[in-house]
């Protein structure tokens, strides 16, 4: 169960207007995660327009931006991130359900090939240690190009923020 209340937005007059364009980027429905965030609307507003950014405007590839958000759920245990993304999201930007699977322990699977080991060895990396050793971050720089490596850092690092606010909170998932 959620630690702070959710927000039933439905109705609030002074919130009609922003959680229609909640509503409007996330399929048509209001997230639990905003119904927390709502709590305080100005970290909703703010929350919202990033990830929107993140998402859509970073230039990355949408099979590499699946395969580092559902890598970081399972890294972090955000089992509401995972059931937001597999397998909807993940299939309809070309990761496979074994992909996905195989996301919990990807240095022993034979599913990726070297440009998704590097960039899964980077996520990891960020993710555990926040300081990347050259050689991790060598292997990942050769597959991308600076304005690339900026974007998928800046997933890497979003991503690991969105998922510790899901498990501080604990957001439960929409039923």
């Amino acid at each position: 169960m959620a630690r702070v209340s959710l927000v039933e937005a439905e109705g609030q007059l002074e919130l009609a207007e922003f959680v229609d364009r909640l509503k409007a980027g996330r399929r048509g429905k209001l997230l639990n995660i905003y119904k927390i965030l709502l709590n305080n609307p100005p970290a909703a507003s703010g929350w919202f327009d990033y990830l929107n950014m993140v998402r859509w405007e970073l230039g990355i590839e949408g099979r590499i931006r699946e395969l580092v958000i559902i890598r970081i759920a399972y890294f972090n245990r955000v089992q509401y991130v995972i059931k937001q993304h597999v397998p909807e999201l993940a299939e309809a930007e070309g990761l496979s359900l074994a992909e996905c699977d195989a996301l919990k322990d990807w240095e022993n699977s034979d599913q990726f090939d070297k440009r998704d080991r590097a960039i899964l060895a980077y996520t990891d990396s960020m993710s555990r240690d926040i300081q990347v050793p050259d050689e991790v971050y060598n292997a990942v720089a050769a597959h991308f190009n600076d304005e690339e490596m900026v974007g998928l850092t800046v997933l890497i690092g979003t991503y690991n923020m969105n998922t510790r606010i899901f498990q501080a909170l604990d957001i439960d998932l929409e039923k």
